[in-house]
This record gives C-alpha cells, sequence and structure tokens, in this order.
C-alpha cells in the first residue's frame, strides 16, 4: 500500500510489473530508467539471479500532478519471472498499489504466460490483495516477431475482464510509456477515492 512521506509531502506507491522469465520486464524498465529526467529519479538497482535480473528504481513523475498537494512518487519493481523464484515474487508483491503483466506475445510462450497470471492472483491472494482489485494493466510485448499469438487470443486467455491492454516492443520503447502511464493513472485514481 501507498506510504506518505509528510515531511517530502510525497506519496510513495509501489508498481511492480509482473510476468514469465524473459518477457521483457527488465527491458521496460531500463527503458523508462534510460527515458526519464535524471533530476526525478533515484538509482536504478539491479538484483541479479543466475538467469535473470530483478530491477528496483524510483522517480518522481511531475507530469502526474499532485493528490490533494502531495507529489507522487512511484517505485518501480521487476519481478524475477522463472518458477523456482516463487518466493521473491511474493516478497516482491508485499504492498503493491498497481501491476503491470508483460506478457510475452510469442506462440510457444503462452503456457508460460497463463502460469504466471495464475501464480500471480495466488500471490496477490496470499498478500491479501484482491486480484479483482488491484490496479492491473496489461502489456503483450515482443508484438514485432513473427511467431505471435493474435491480440484476441491474448485477451480471451490473459484478460477477460477486459482491463487496459497496450501491445509493446520494449526494447524500442514502444507502449512502454504508454503502460506505465495508464496504470500510475490507475493507481491516482485509487489513492484519491481513499483520500
Amino acid at each position: 500500500m501507498s506510504f506518505i512521506n509528510y515531511a517530502a509531502r510525497e506519496i510513495n506507491c509501489k508498481l511492480v510489473f509482473y510476468g514469465p522469465g524473459l518477457c521483457g520486464k527488465t527491458t521496460n524498465l531500463q527503458f523508462i530508467y534510460k527515458k526519464v529526467d535524471p533530476a526525478t529519479k533515484g538509482k536504478l538497482i539491479s538484483l541479479a539471479t543466475e538467469s535473470e535480473r530483478t530491477l528496483f528504481f524510483d522517480f518522481l513523475p511531475l507530469e502526474l500532478g499532485t493528490v490533494r498537494g502531495f507529489k507522487t512518487r512511484f517505485h518501480l519493481y521487476t519481478v524475477p519471472g522463472q518458477i523456482f523464484y516463487e518466493a521473491s515474487r511474493k516478497l516482491i508483491l508485499k504492498g503493491v498499489d498497481g501491476v503491470v503483466f508483460v506478457a510475452d506475445s510469442q506462440l510457444e510462450r503462452m503456457e508460460a504466460n497463463i502460469q504466471s497470471f495464475e501464480d500471480m492472483n495466488i500471490h496477490l491472494k496470499e498478500q491479501g490483495i484482491d486480484p479483482l482489485k488491484i490496479p492491473l494493466v496489461m502489456q503483450y510485448n515482443k508484438r514485432d516477431l513473427p511467431n505471435i499469438v493474435p491480440v484476441d487470443e491474448l485477451q480471451k486467455a490473459l484478460n477477460p475482464r477486459n482491463l487496459a491492454w497496450f501491445e509493446a516492443v520494449a526494447p524500442e520503447g514502444t507502449g512502454v510509456f504508454e503502460t506505465l502511464k495508464a496504470i500510475a493513472k490507475i493507481v491516482l485514481q485509487e489513492l484519491q477515492k481513499k483520500t
């Protein structure tokens, strides 16, 4: 849940990029980090595992404005996608305010997408968070590859509630900021409802 720093007049929100291994979560964060004004961001922290990295950084997107006079600072996290990092994923979801589910659009990764999505819902419930109520945005990444699943099939499998979704090519930045802006907007709307 969001943390309010009264001294700095900031509301800190935690956004987690969740998805199967090597779907592009890290690439999303690296692109965002590269493009965000250096004056508004913290240090990019990378926790390397054997085959993937978990990234963390926070930034202060001034253009998103304030909530009742408080600036909003977003802390962006990725989770390690491989099955054997389940404990890490649970820990990273603790206190989350919003989730971006990054799906790998390649046909051969559909099963991994579905498994990761189910895994996310289970871990959210274990944190006492209703998966149907947490702000969630879908991103269908790797849309530039040849062997991709049509969006309507991805929607049926992963997004039957028709939540906000974006096609993306994360290394080029396509859909990256659109996804981030959508989840930030939903999280801020939820915050305003609570204040």
